[in-house]
């Protein structure tokens, strides 16, 4: 790590640069930025806690604010939670849960989640919890019969991702909640929204999960601003300790400006939202199908057509490895995640992948691309263009063969 500058010298400028790994960061739409600027400078920065002027201003936008983000939703807003990041929300909802209900010692998760619910619950064995993994099929669905079958009397919690972040597999929701209500309507069950906030519509009314996570810079907001909705009557504590504030569960100083635009980027995308997702499939298409048919030995990963986000490219390049690729696609301005976002610097197979079949050499040559309303047809056409001749290099000096 210490010849970074050197690295960033030797990459160069190349002639056009293309972000597609969205996954692991993101900008602030220029709209949200505008929103935000005020909070920063001017008013409304005060504890919303605090009862003077500018505490009671503050409370008045906080308010009026997370309205607007519960709107897409179809939930009361004073059932939405605010925390600093998906990843927090998701373990308020595993462990904040089991605080609460101490009887139960089964928590059932599939293979795929994210590994802040994996690790969560994985990580509560020292209370002697159980933890069960339910499988997934080639294309990242889970098994329901499966589901069914671990149910118990002593089953706490059920977690599944709407939609995976990796593969864009849109799990059955509506499905696995039915499943699991029908065994035992006293068993708790969460939703990690996060891959799927803004992709897809989610109406917590009628599909009547008890918890779902979902976040800001998923959607051209802020980073550190992330929500956990709570349905009404499910309980839950906080999972460290802090000062006086109006989010209970996530005690501290809450922040107006990022709040303000979060606000402004689920206006943004659900003002837009069938403008934003048909593009977005437009270029997925393009991008997914003309990489598999344009490049020799290539395996999509997921599932096709509806059932995948529109948002989301996964492929493995047979005879390359993830590192190679990511170095070689951002010397030509391409900029990509190999494997997963949760083990970037990691040289081992994605759990996702592993998970759906692939061998650790086809987990290990594949990319991860996702787009958004910045990307462009002429920055697809680019990569479209790029893509072949940087496999063909790292086929080159690897022989082709499958590593």
């Amino acid at each position: 790590m210490s010849n970074i500058e050197g690295l960033l010298k030797q990459h160069g400028t190349p002639e056009k640069e293309v972000y597609l790994d969205w996954e692991n960061g993101s900008v602030v739409d220029k709209d949200v930025y505008e929103e935000m600027r005020p909070f920063y400078l001017e008013r409304t920065f005060g504890n919303p806690a605090i009862t003077h002027h500018m505490g009671w201003e503050t409370l008045d936008f906080y308010m009026k604010a997370k309205t607007r983000i519960a709107k897409p939703l179809n939930v009361d807003p004073q059932a939405i939670a605010l925390t600093h990041s998906f990843s927090e929300s998701n373990n308020l909802a595993v462990r904040g849960l089991a605080k609460m209900n101490k009887k139960r010692k089964k928590i059932i998760v599939s293979e795929v989640e994210h590994l802040s619910v994996i690790h969560t619950a994985k990580a509560m064995f020292g209370d002697k919890y159980q933890v069960e993994i339910i499988p997934v099929s080639n294309d990242g669905t889970v098994n329901l019969d499966i589901l069914q079958e671990k149910i118990d009397s002593d089953t706490l919690l059920v977690s599944l991702q709407t939609i995976n972040h990796e593969i864009g597999t849109i799990q059955p929701v509506k499905e696995a909640l039915e499943v699991v209500k029908d065994k035992d309507d006293s068993i708790f069950f969460h939703t990690d929204a996060t891959s799927a906030f803004g992709r897809i519509p989610l109406d917590y009314s009628k599909v009547e999960v008890d918890l779902a996570t979902f976040n800001s810079n998923r959607i051209l907001g802020p980073k550190g601003i992330a929500g956990l909705y709570i349905k009404e009557g499910t309980k839950l504590k906080a999972i460290y300790e802090g000062q006086l504030s109006v989010e209970i569960l996530a005690p501290d100083v809450e922040n107006p400006a990022l709040l303000a635009g979060f606000a402004k980027a689920v206006e943004i995308q659900f003002e837009r939202f069938d403008e934003i997702n048909i593009q977005a499939k437009k270029l997925r298409d393009k991008l997914l199908y003309g990489l598999h048919t344009s490049i020799e030995r290539t395996e999509i990963n997921g599932p096709s057509g509806d059932r995948r986000a529109p948002d989301n490219v996964n492929i493995s390049f047979l005879g390359c490895e993830g590192e190679a690729l990511t170095v070689e696609c951002s010397m030509n301005g391409i900029y990509v995640s190999s494997g997963s976002a949760c083990t970037s610097r990691v040289l081992m197979p994605s759990h996702i992948l592993t998970a759906i079949g692939r061998k650790p050499e086809e987990a290990h040559g594949s990319l991860l691309m996702k787009l958004n309303r910045l990307n462009t047809e002429e920055q697809i056409n680019y990569v479209l263009e790029k893509m072949p001749k940087v496999i063909s290099r790292i086929r080159s000096i690897t022989g082709g063969i499958e590593l």
